[in-house]
């Protein structure tokens, strides 16, 4: 992974608030866990600058550690458009995986021609703990598709997250990561360099909330 890339892509996140740190007012997830960054990288979508270093990023990534693909299949509904605009640089058919399936119809989960054996890439937005991409993975290799990998443009590193997916065998490859964009955060003035370590220990631990009041326990 170039590490220039994985500065430009935090830098980006940043400039257009897809990342952001806010560690004097954490944001509580659906878990009720407290967290110190929001993440939305649906606004690469309308920011086309980023947009296009997103996208031939994870261009690269596949041409480089997944040259043998066939298919692109993206995570309903955050992976989708990358998968569309990916699979139109690099010339692949696309496809998404639905969160379940149709309840009418054909009452499909896997959407777009996938055939038994096609070797498939899976383009995500972002990996936490790993969950939520590791059920499609599981629902496309149950149709019967060989999974190369994950391409994802940002990663929390969260040690969870790298247990489930070494468990299933899967490699995650993102163009950059929580590590990096907290140091960028620093670098570009978002927070103050002494918050990255707070931060660190979040990335850590998400479930101990010691950070908050200034540090590792």
């Amino acid at each position: 992974m170039d590490n220039n890339l994985k500065i430009q892509i935090a830098k980006d996140l940043l400039s257009i608030r897809a990342v952001f740190f806010r560690p004097e007012e954490p944001f509580t997830w659906a878990s009720g866990i407290k967290s110190p960054v929001y993440c939305d990288n649906r606004l690469t979508l309308t920011a086309p600058e980023v947009r296009g270093h997103v996208e031939e990023g994870l261009a690269s990534l596949i041409r480089e550690h997944y040259p043998q693909a066939e298919v692109l299949m993206g995570t309903s509904t955050a992976g989708i458009a990358h998968a569309a605009i990916v699979g139109h640089i690099l010339g692949l058919p696309m496809g998404y995986v639905r969160s379940g399936a149709k309840d009418h119809g054909r009452q499909n989960r896997i959407e777009g021609r996938l055939e038994p054996g096609q070797k498939t890439v899976v383009v995500e937005d972002l990996i936490s703990t790993g969950g939520s991409v590791l059920e499609v993975v599981d629902a496309l290799r149950e149709a019967g598709a060989e999974v190369l990998g994950v391409v994802s443009i940002f990663t929390y590193g969260m040690r969870k997250g790298l247990e489930r997916l070494a468990a299933a065998g899967v490699q995650n490859l993102s163009l950059t990561d929580f590590d990096t964009v907290a140091a960028a955060a620093a670098e570009e003035g978002y927070i103050r360099p002494e918050d990255v370590e707070r931060l660190l220990a979040f990335r850590d631990d998400p479930s101990d909330e010691s950070w908050i009041k200034g540090g590792r326990a």
